[in-house]
């Protein structure tokens, strides 16, 4: 009995010995990795061309760090995320459009209604290759976007470069105070149509005064439901929630996973059906991402609506922004979110039931060419190949950005990042008559109210 104590706890020794020795030698090459770029840093320092400032040399290392990861992760300096800060109240300097990185060169989403870009005719899809005579190669978004903001009254002049366009498209634009109206509506014979552009503070008492109006005109000639999520970049989760609410009476809307499976939070509908169960159609595209395909996802999955439309942008990662100890932030990607069915949209976007393609101004090519989460570079693969189930319940407050990001709230009252992807095309308006998608959900919704009346 003795010797096989003193045995076992030589093997205990051995293994205790073995894995430290195994943790020193993973410290040690990290410590080596430190050291090289401490080498590296200290040669830009004494031996380039001409002097570099240390800030911004940190900076960049960190920043490319970041990057290196996903589309979404990134560095922001304290001028970065005080502007991030600023963009939450709802007002800012700006031109009014949302806006990504592709391949260096910066991808339009979708303008604003009723901003400077959008009464200067930018399209989504359109490509930004200079501000103000300045290539746009070598800028990161974050960069970019804080040359396109300014003061108000200020004049900014962009080159785009546009489809089936020979030369670049010259414009002049003004700043002017941005203001996100999130909410819009009217009503189509019998049919409430609501739009909602992005998911701000004010898109859930939005959405409910806008269906009190439209019951208020209508009474019980009201027939269903539009709600228009098209080039609906994202926003608040808790908006998301809220919108999805509105049209649900119990059931869970999403839930998020980091990594391990650790940290699962899952969000359950509480509120009663505002429109009483009458029939709902949710309108969405390639531009409709993150927050939008959370509430199409839902939505559709509780059969409670019918989506329409063409395949979501397939936004389905979350960003967590994480305050540092220098006035600055990261924002890290730590998770991604699943729809009711415990389906990832990463990569893949929400099919709709019903596949309508904007006939007006939406050809075979431009459908076929249509960019994505999963066309980016560094996008994640999709969760469900490796881990099919979603896990248990957290109550963490979680909270999207209007550029299609989901952020969790670290210590932060609002969070905001800069404009994200997704370039469906999509004419700015809100009328059925040159509206073919819209035109073809108001029947659909007839055609529902009519069933079930009989």
């Amino acid at each position: 009995m003795k010797k096989l104590f003193k045995t076992s706890l030589f093997v205990i020794s051995i293994f205790c010995s073995n894995t430290s020795m195994q943790a020193h030698a993973e410290k040690s090459e990290t410590y080596n990795q430190l050291n090289l770029f401490a080498d590296v840093f200290e040669r830009i320092r004494s031996q380039y061309v001409k002097e570099v400032e240390d800030e911004e040399l940190i900076e960049a290392a960190i920043n490319g760090m970041l990057t290196s990861l996903d589309p979404h992760s990134n560095y922001l300096n304290s001028k970065k995320y005080e502007n991030m800060r600023v963009q939450t109240s709802g007002e800012f300097g700006g031109l009014g459009i949302e806006v990504t990185m592709d391949k260096g060169v910066i991808l339009v989403v979708s303008p604003m209604d009723d901003t400077p870009a959008d009464r200067a005719g930018i399209e989504a899809g359109d490509y930004i290759t200079r501000i103000n005579g300045e290539q746009i190669n070598g800028l990161t978004l974050n960069e970019a976007v804080e040359k396109m903001r300014g003061k108000v009254g200020t004049d900014i002049n962009i080159s785009i470069a546009r489809k089936d366009e020979n030369s670049l498209i010259e414009l002049t634009l003004t700043r002017a105070i941005i203001e996100v109206n999130s909410v819009r509506h009217h009503i189509e014979d019998e049919v409430g149509y609501i739009r909602i552009s992005s998911f701000t503070e004010k898109a859930t008492p939005g959405l409910r005064e806008a269906i009190s109006e439209i019951k208020k005109e209508l009474g019980d000639n009201m027939q269903g439901i539009v709600l228009d999520l098209r080039n609906n970049p994202g926003g608040l989760l808790d908006q998301a929630i809220d919108v999805t609410n509105v049209f649900l009476d119990r059931g869970e809307i999403v839930s998020t996973r980091n990594r391990n499976d650790q940290n699962i939070q899952r969000y359950n509908a509480q509120s009663g059906d505002s429109i009483d169960s009458k029939p709902l159609v949710v309108l969405i595209n390639g531009g409709s991402a993150s927050a939008s395909e959370i509430v199409a996802g839902a939505l559709q999955d509780h059969e409670r609506a019918v989506v329409l439309g063409t395949k979501s942008f397939g936004k389905g990662s979350v960003q967590t922004v994480i305050p540092l100890s220098i006035d600055g932030a990261m924002s890290l990607t730590t998770a991604y979110y699943f729809t009711p069915s415990g389906n990832s949209i990463q990569g893949e976007g929400i099919l709709p039931d019903v596949v309508v393609e904007q006939l007006s101004l939406e050809n075979k090519e431009i459908v076929e060419n249509r960019r994505s989460e999963s066309s980016l570079r560094g996008s994640l693969a999709n969760p469900n190949t490796i881990q099919p189930n979603p896990a248990e319940k957290s109550d963490d407050l979680v909270e999207l950005d209007d550029a299609g990001e989901v952020i969790i709230n670290n210590s932060l009252d609002e969070e905001e990042l800069e404009k994200e992807e997704g370039n469906d095309i999509i004419q700015r308006t809100t009328t059925a008559q040159d509206d073919y998608q819209l035109n073809f959900a108001l029947n659909l919704i007839r055609g529902m109210a009519i069933t079930s009346n009989n």
